[in-house]
C-alpha cells in the first residue's frame, strides 16, 4: 500500500487537470464576467453588481421563468418520486416478469431530452389538435406536457433506486413488525420508509437538480411559448445570453444566480433528509 501511495499523484493528475480545465476556470472566469458588459472576454468591461441589479429591476422574464420553474419542480419532484416508490414496492414482490417491468419502466431515461421532447410534442398536439387546440395555445398545456413529460422520463431512474434501498432491507425487521402486530401502513411508514432514507435522499437530490436544470425539454416541447409564459431559467439563460444583443453579461449573471439557487436548495435537502437516515 505505500508504494502504490507514491503514485497516487499520477493516478489523480489527470482529472484534476480536466477539472480546472472543464470546471474551475470556466465557473471563476464565469463569475467574473457576471460583474461586467462584454461582447467577447477579451473586451469585458467592469460594470459591479449592475447587471444583478437589472436582472431585479428591469428584465421581468427572469422572476417569471423563475416562478414557473419553482412550481414545475414542486410538482414533478412530488410526483416523480411518489409514482417511482409506489413501482418499486410493487415490482420487489415475487410477481412473474418482475426483471421485464423493471427494463421497461426504465427505457425512457436513456432517449435524449431533445428527441424526447419533440417525441411528446407529437403526441400532446395529436390530442389537442382534435379539440382545436395545441401545446403553445395555453401555458398551462405546456407547464402539465412538461411535467408528464419529466415523469415519464425519471420515474423508472427513480424506480431502480428504490428498488435498491428496498431490497436492503432485512427481512427480519419487517417479520418483527408483522410480529408484534402492525398492519401494511404501519410497516410502510414506521420500517419500510425509515429504512430507504438513504435511497430517498438520492432522488430527491436528482428530481430537484434535473427539475431546475430542465433545457432540452423545454425547448424542445414549447421553446418557452405561448409568449414566454413556459419559458424555464435555463432556457431564458440561454437565450438572454445568445438571443439578446448587448445582455451577455446579464445572461452570465443569471447563471451565477441560478446557480447559487440550485446549490442552496440541494444542499439543504441533502442535509435535512441525511439527519433522517436510520443504521440497519
Amino acid at each position: 500500500m505505500k508504494s502504490l501511495k507514491r503514485y497516487s499523484v499520477v493516478f489523480v493528475m489527470p482529472t484534476l487537470i480536466a477539472f480546472i480545465i472543464a470546471f474551475a476556470v470556466p465557473f471563476v472566469l464565469g463569475l467574473f464576467l457576471s460583474f461586467t458588459e462584454f461582447r467577447t472576454v477579451s473586451d469585458a468591461q467592469f460594470v459591479g453588481f449592475s447587471n444583478y441589479i437589472r436582472i431585479f429591476t428591469q428584465d421581468k422574464t427572469f422572476l417569471n421563468s423563475l416562478w414557473f420553474t419553482v412550481k414545475f419542480a414542486v410538482i414533478s419532484v412530488v410526483t416523480i418520486n411518489l409514482f417511482a416508490f409506489v413501482l418499486a414496492i410493487m415490482l420487489t414482490r415475487d410477481v412473474f416478469g418482475t426483471r421485464l417491468f423493471r427494463t421497461v419502466f426504465f427505457m425512457p431515461n436513456l432517449i435524449g431530452g431533445i428527441v424526447l421532447g419533440y417525441i411528446w410534442q407529437l403526441i400532446i398536439n395529436g390530442v389537442l389538435f382534435n379539440f382545436g387546440y395545441s401545446i403553445t395555445t395555453n401555458a398551462s398545456y405546456g407547464f402539465w406536457g412538461l411535467v408528464i413529460l419529466m415523469n415519464w422520463q425519471m420515474i423508472g431512474y427513480m424506480m431502480i433506486i428504490y428498488i435498491a434501498g428496498l431490497s436492503n432491507i432485512p427481512t427480519d425487521i419487517i417479520e418483527a413488525s408483522k410480529v408484534d402486530g402492525a398492519g401494511w401502513f404501519t410497516t410502510l411508514f414506521r420500517v419500510t420508509i425509515p429504512s430507504c432514507m438513504p435511497s430517498i435522499t438520492i432522488c430527491l437530490f436528482l428530481t430537484i437538480t434535473n427539475s431546475f436544470k430542465l433545457f432540452d425539454q423545454n425547448l424542445a416541447l414549447t421553446a418557452g411559448a405561448p409568449g414566454g409564459r413556459t419559458r424555464m431559467v435555463a432556457l431564458d439563460i440561454y437565450e438572454t445570453f445568445y438571443g439578446r444583443i448587448g445582455f451577455e453579461g446579464i445572461g452570465q449573471a443569471k447563471s451565477v444566480i441560478f446557480f447559487l439557487l440550485v446549490a442552496v436548495i440541494s444542499l439543504t435537502q441533502l442535509i435535512l433528509t441525511r439527519r433522517k437516515e436510520v443504521e440497519i
